[in-house]
């Protein structure tokens, strides 16, 4: 790609690695963030968009307007993750709240607005359940002909699962509007799941030097993370969707395989992704690791390993 900014609506269930995702979009030149839509995921819709808010502004990114979205999937009751990401979503860290108001349309509207406003121009990332999309699909019918490329943290395909040994967490959540999207045609969808993902780590000596940081992005990983190291206990934590954002201006981070793409729905196969033949979504099978974590450091002021 050109070393233009790429325009980006970024879709976010805010908890751990959303935050470091928005701030990776913040920090990045390659980034031009429009808005960011929210929806229910890891915590309830209340949080996830109180804590967008919240890093934004914690950011200096208070112009970025923010939307809410879905506050449940399609069709079954919303289950959260705040096992993994504390009771608000960003590992207690208290963020001051912040006291702007949200955009005037809710996330989903949104996603259209700009596609129809913007055509061939915009790049999605959905970085939780993929509700939002689902829903936008369903209010019009030609987006996947106005949206350039449209890129999914989600899914695992030759891997074990994150909430069951055969699902990641936001395809599990709502498994129906998965299916939807991998359905859909799309110019270009990527999907970014555990296989590639978990490669890409935060390690506790990094966050351990974050200790005293000034800077508003070092401070938020400090601040954000302290829960999975001390009280967790982790050795690292999973860079799941800053590697989602990152491919969005550096493309050759991933190499993917041309896929069709099964989306398991009940059962204890729910949630489950499968390559089932050749097709149009891009599935990120291997990373750049150690480029990957160069770019997330650099951008982001991070003391080095």
């Amino acid at each position: 790609m050109d070393g233009r900014a790429v325009p980006i609506i970024l879709d976010v269930d805010t908890g751990i690695d959303d935050a470091l995702a928005l701030a990776l979009a913040v920090a990045s030149p390659r980034v031009d963030l429009v808005t960011v839509t929210t929806l229910a995921g890891n915590v309830d819709v209340e949080r996830t968009t109180t804590n967008t808010l919240a890093v934004l502004d914690w950011l200096g990114a208070s112009s970025v307007p923010v939307h809410r979205g879905a506050s449940r999937p399609l069709v079954r009751p919303h289950q959260d993750a705040a096992f993994v990401h504390g009771t608000d979503g960003l590992g207690n860290a208290e963020l001051p709240i912040s006291d702007r108001a949200l955009g005037p349309t809710r996330g989903p509207a949104e996603i259209v607005r700009l596609a129809n406003l913007r055509p061939g121009a915009m790049t999605l990332i959905c970085v939780g359940p993929l509700t939002n999309l689902a829903i936008a699909l369903n209010v019009e019918p030609r987006l996947p002909d106005l949206i350039d490329r449209v890129i999914v943290m989600g899914g695992a395909f030759s891997v074990p699962g994150n909430v069951t040994p055969a699902a990641e967490f936001n395809i599990y959540v709502d498994p129906e509007a998965a299916a939807q999207v991998f359905a859909a045609p799309f110019k270009q969808l990527i999907a970014i799941g555990l296989d590639v993902t978990q490669q890409v780590v935060l390690p506790r000596s990094m966050w351990e030097a974050t200790t005293g940081a000034t800077e508003a992005a070092p401070t938020l990983v400090s601040r954000i993370c302290r829960r999975s190291f001390v009280e967790r206990d982790l050795d690292a934590v999973q860079l799941h969707d800053p590697l989602a954002l990152a491919v969005a201006f550096d493309p050759m981070l991933v190499g993917c395989i041309p896929a069709q793409v099964s989306v398991a729905i009940e059962g204890e196969e729910r949630g489950r992704t499968r390559v089932v033949g050749p097709g149009s979504v891009a599935v990120a099978s291997t990373v750049d690791a150690e480029r990957f974590m160069r770019l997330f450091t650099e951008a982001l002021a991070l003391p080095g390993v």
